[in-house]
């Protein structure tokens, strides 16, 4: 097998772990942003999160992990549309900000 074809099929495989990563993360920052908006009494808008920013860190042990950063919206009066954000490293909440309140 030449070398490009391995190449190929390994950056594929790279492509497609890093898409089901990415929906499992996007799901865990769903399930928080709803969450917390609950708890807050807010309603969280449109039931979903967009990602804004997604970069390689360092977890708490040093282990090289991807941080993903979600915006979304909720509405304290059903009138209007407010801006929250999740930050996620590997499927883990790391920040989480609902207006003025910032969850650790």
């Amino acid at each position: 097998m030449p070398i490009l074809e391995i190449v190929s099929i390994l950056a594929l495989a790279a492509l497609a772990w890093l898409w089901l990563d990415s929906l499992k993360a996007r799901e865990a920052a769903v399930r928080a942003a709803r969450e917390v908006c609950t708890a807050e009494g807010v309603q969280f808008l449109d039931d979903t999160v967009a990602i804004s920013n997604l970069k390689p860190v360092r977890d708490n042990d040093g282990n090289l992990t991807l941080q993903r950063s979600y915006n979304f919206e909720y509405s304290d009066t059903g009138d209007n549309r407010l801006k929250g954000n999740v930050v996620m490293q590997g499927h883990r909440v790391v920040l989480l900000n609902v207006g003025l309140r910032v969850l650790h």
